[in-house]
C-alpha cells in the first residue's frame, strides 16, 4: 500500500477518474472540484488530498484542509472528504491516510485536527473526541470531532 499526496501525483487525471466512480455524493462532489480546478478555493490553499493506493487501484481518500463543511471557523487544519472503497472496508486502511495527516499536521507545529461527520463510532477508534454540535454550510446539525496530537 502507497499513501500518494494527490497534488504531488503524476497522474492526477487517472487519480481523478477513480474518483470519480465513487458511489458517494461528496466523493463526486471533490471530483467537481479537482476538475474545475476549485479544490483550494473551497477547502483553503495548500490542502492536501490523500490517496491510498494498492497496485494502481484507490483503496481510500481524504483531506487534510484548511476548511470543510463547517464555515466560518476558526478551527483547523480539517479530515474531510474521508471514503473507502467498499472492497476494502472493514480493514482500518483509513488509518494509513490518518497517520500522513497527523505527520502533516505535526510538521506544522498543529497539534489538534478536526473532523465534521455525522458517523458515530467510526472516528472515535482513531483517537477522535466528540468536542460539539456545529452547523454545515447547509444549516444542518453535524458533530464536530477532535483529536490532540503528541506535542514534540
Amino acid at each position: 500500500m502507497e499513501v500518494i499526496n494527490y497534488f504531488e501525483s503524476d497522474n492526477q487525471e487517472y487519480w481523478k477518474e477513480q474518483i470519480k466512480k465513487c458511489d458517494w455524493g461528496a466523493g463526486q462532489f471533490l471530483y467537481d472540484l479537482l476538475n474545475c480546478g476549485t479544490f483550494e478555493k473551497a477547502v483553503g490553499e495548500s490542502s492536501k488530498l490523500l490517496l491510498l493506493t494498492m497496485n494502481n487501484k484507490l483503496v481510500s481518500f481524504c483531506t487534510y484542509a484548511k476548511k470543510d463543511d463547517i464555515q466560518p471557523t476558526d478551527l483547523s487544519p480539517w479530515i474531510g472528504f474521508v471514503y473507502t472503497h467498499p472492497d476494502f472496508r472493514g480493514n482500518r486502511y483509513f488509518g494509513k491516510l490518518l497517520s500522513e495527516a497527523e505527520k502533516l499536521a505535526i510538521k506544522e507545529n498543529v497539534f489538534s485536527i478536526y473532523v465534521s461527520t455525522n458517523h458515530i463510532g467510526l472516528y472515535e477508534k482513531y483517537g477522535f473526541e466528540f468536542m460539539c454540535m456545529m452547523n454545515d454550510m447547509e444549516g444542518e446539525p453535524s458533530r464536530v470531532y477532535i483529536k490532540k496530537l503528541p506535542i514534540k
